[in-house]
């Protein structure tokens, strides 16, 4: 049975790289993303594999229902949540809508992607969920003078990187494997859909991103961070969150106990 992988926002950027490499490396492909004429140039371009084009908003109900449909039914070996949208900026900024958007897109709509892959990959005893989230997920400690608020934002990558690892450890034993992914700044269209120029910036190349993804697949990395060269600092941080839920007690901290 060939390989099969559905990637997420396949029409640029992150996406298009995961499509790119997965149907060089022979995975047949079902795309997905809003922009259909760039969906149809990326099948185009990959003639030696099978690509199906699917046009879906998952900023939408019906679109994630599409898709989760896709997913629950198609022999998926590998489902690649990597779909964003650029609303990148401080809460009090952000409308109702686009936070809305925010929301649906990053978090409800790869949980429900998800959710709807795994009991086939399970019975076939194979498969690899790969979230897209970025290291924003792990600057909430980060002071105001350091970098400005992004809550919205951060807080749907945090969420990811949390279900990835923990449904990675729920499926520990199964053959399906988990990974969530967290680049730093990308070189793709995502700042200049907000209008910023980074074009002095230094930025990792998507194919890079994807690079690091499949290889930290490779060396069983359930967290990989492309940027990131001493990847003993994310140990500690996964040690210090593990020490401080392992010392939670029944008894009110004594700092919060009145004199």
């Amino acid at each position: 049975m060939s390989e099969l992988a559905l990637v997420t926002g396949a029409s640029s950027g992150i996406g298009k790289a995961y499509a790119e490499r997965l149907g060089a490396d022979g995975h047949d492909l079902i795309v997905v993303g809003r922009r259909k004429d760039r969906l149809d140039e990326l099948a185009a371009s990959l003639p030696e594999v099978t690509v199906q084009v699917v046009a879906a908003d998952l900023s939408t109900d019906d679109g994630v229902d599409t898709v989760a449909e896709l997913c629950a039914s198609q022999p998926l070996t590998m489902l690649v949540n990597n779909a964003g949208v650029a609303h990148y900026m401080p809460i009090s900024e952000l409308s109702a809508q686009q936070a809305r958007e925010l929301v649906h897109v990053k978090v409800l709509a790869p949980t429900m992607l998800t959710r709807a892959a795994v009991p086939g990959m399970l019975s076939r005893g194979t498969g690899t969920i790969i979230n897209v989230a970025g290291m924003i997920a792990f600057s909430g400690p980060a002071p105001s003078s350091l970098m400005p608020r992004r809550a919205v934002y951060a807080g749907t990558l945090a969420h990811t990187v949390a279900m990835s690892q923990t449904l990675s450890a729920e499926l520990e034993g199964t053959g399906v494997r988990v990974q969530v992914v967290c680049p730093g700044v990308v070189a793709t269209e995502f700042h200049t859909v907000q209008g910023m120029d980074l074009s002095t910036v230094p930025r990792m190349t998507a194919e890079d991103v994807v690079n690091g993804s499949l290889r930290g697949l490779e060396l069983g990395e359930v967290l990989a961070a492309p940027g990131v060269g001493d990847y003993n600092l994310l140990d500690a941080v996964f040690a210090a969150d593990l020490a401080a839920f392992g010392a939670q007690s029944p008894t009110l901290a004594q700092r919060y106990q009145t004199k």
